[in-house]
């Protein structure tokens, strides 16, 4: 069992409260991945239940400052300590998010980030074949979650893996998703979260295990001014992502 998910598991008891002091002692941020926060169950791919999510934002609550990504980005580029820092952050857009974790999120006051492929909002999963579909946000519901405090970042365009695409392709997956969730949205787009945690043909930031995710800044900030057009394979990992399903 990892140290994040011995913390997840046993916030309340001693294993838990071991793992998080081992944790407060290392100059790193906790940086969480969620997909599906529902309380329906599919044994195939079960969804993060409501009250173990909520669990999670109390959990935290007690242990961690709560800080946007971009503040992640600038405390890594001017070396500055993420000691007690998390990040929280949901990958495809689910809609599920928004009607479910989305007030948790609020009544903990959180900011969140949220990676979206854009060749799929407002449509449903479809891109992960054997898994069942779930509605993903249209261009409103994301608007939404902007206002409550939601960073909208990449998820690329059509969440193919990177490393089934040539260059051409990705430049285009970075550049044009980028593109259409500035326009859409008016806010700087700077991260990409790379689709199964795939970074194509960039071996070191290849992720260590299946469950943690490699960040990618493009350009600019989260919260910020848009940044220049342009290739984000030249930009920065920022972060790896620990998916927090326990």
């Amino acid at each position: 069992m990892t140290l994040i998910r011995q913390v997840l598991r046993g916030a309340d008891g001693v294993l838990g409260r071991r793992a998080l002091e081992r944790l407060r002692q290392q100059d790193a941020a906790l940086v969480l991945l969620y997909h599906r926060v529902a309380p329906e169950h599919d044994p195939t791919y079960p969804p993060l239940p409501p009250a173990v999510f909520e669990r999670h934002c109390a959990f935290v609550r007690d242990a961690f400052e709560v800080i946007r990504l971009g503040e992640l980005a600038d405390r890594l580029r001017h070396g500055r300590s993420l000691k007690g820092c998390c990040v929280m952050t949901f990958d495809d857009g689910y809609r599920s998010i928004r009607e479910i974790a989305l007030p948790w999120l609020v009544r903990f006051g959180y900011p969140a980030v949220m990676f979206v492929p854009t060749d799929f909002v407002g449509g449903s999963s479809s891109f992960d074949g054997d898994e069942p579909e779930e509605a993903i946000c249209d261009w409103a519901e994301l608007r939404d979650l902007q206002r409550w405090g939601v960073s909208i970042q990449s998820h690329a365009a059509s969440h193919r893996p990177f490393s089934k695409l040539d260059p051409v392709e990705q430049e285009r997956e970075v550049v044009g998703s980028k593109a259409v969730l500035e326009a859409e949205l008016g806010a700087a787009v700077a991260v990409l979260a790379y689709p199964y945690g795939d970074p194509g043909a960039d071996p070191e930031d290849v992720a260590d295990d299946g469950r943690q995710r490699p960040l990618l800044v493009v350009g600019g900030d989260d919260d910020g001014q848009p940044g220049e057009a342009g290739s984000g394979r030249r930009g920065t990992v920022v972060g790896r992502r620990h998916e927090a399903v326990v």
